[in-house]
């Protein structure tokens, strides 16, 4: 048990086997384990869920402890903490390197995940389902804008914008989505990955948020990103 604790996020992971489990059986997970409220399970129910999980040949490494918080993740939550809201739009949001420590941070906001990739979804989804409620998510394309002018107090696009073909139409669309505040990071020097199409400076990114209305802009730099906070007027 206690290898399990010192190897894993264990609360995290059992989430998501929790969630795993209800849809593709997994031995040795009881109905009273998947019943419970995740804050309800001892540490040896939890650590008999990750057990579970192991055993059933489940890939567990993105819970594994020993990863340092990014800096950049670091400085988007210190900005949110610094204000108050209660729901949010995470637009990219993978394998959840930045919303997973944001939900354990922000039990009480509402969030909405939105991704390309089915697996990611089904993934975050699992983890929702297991354990953090306040979650949910969406395969959909940011730059459709798939909810409603003023839908989320916040939305944060971390990692994405140099992703996007289309930058302009998601960034457009982040700002009519957004009651209170888009937050931003991109790297801020080329590197060799191809799925990076855009290079995204602070002169680009002014231009492009002002021609979808935005002029109010706070930037700042975090070891190789670029961190932008656009406040909605």
């Amino acid at each position: 048990m206690n290898q399990l604790i010192e190897k894993y996020d264990i609360q995290t992971a059992a989430s998501w086997i929790r969630g795993y489990a209800k849809h593709a059986a997994v031995p040795g997970i009881t109905d009273k384990l998947l019943s419970k409220e995740i804050e309800e399970l001892s540490e040896e129910e939890l650590c008999a869920i990750v057990g579970a999980g192991q055993q059933a040949g489940l890939k567990l490494y993105p819970f594994k402890k020993g990863t340092k918080e990014l800096p950049r993740v670091r400085r988007t939550i210190g900005f949110l903490y610094s204000i108050q809201f209660e729901t949010m739009l995470d637009v990219g949001s993978g394998r959840g390197v930045f919303l997973i420590p944001f939900m354990k941070k922000f039990p009480w906001v509402q969030v909405t995940s939105l991704d390309l990739l089915d697996k990611r979804v089904t993934f975050l989804n699992e983890l929702a389902s297991g354990g953090f409620k306040q979650m949910h998510a969406e395969q959909k394309n940011i730059c459709d804008q798939p909810y409603l002018d003023k839908s989320f107090d916040v939305i944060t696009l971390l990692e994405v914008l140099e992703h996007i073909p289309e930058v302009e139409k998601a960034i457009t669309a982040a700002v009519k989505m957004a009651k209170q505040y888009v937050v931003v990071s991109v790297p801020s020097k080329p590197d060799d990955n191809p799925e990076h199409i855009h290079l995204l400076t602070k002169e680009k990114l002014t231009k492009m948020f002002a021609e979808a209305g935005c002029t109010k802009l706070h930037f700042d730099g975090v070891e190789g990103h670029l961190f932008m906070v656009a406040a909605i007027e």
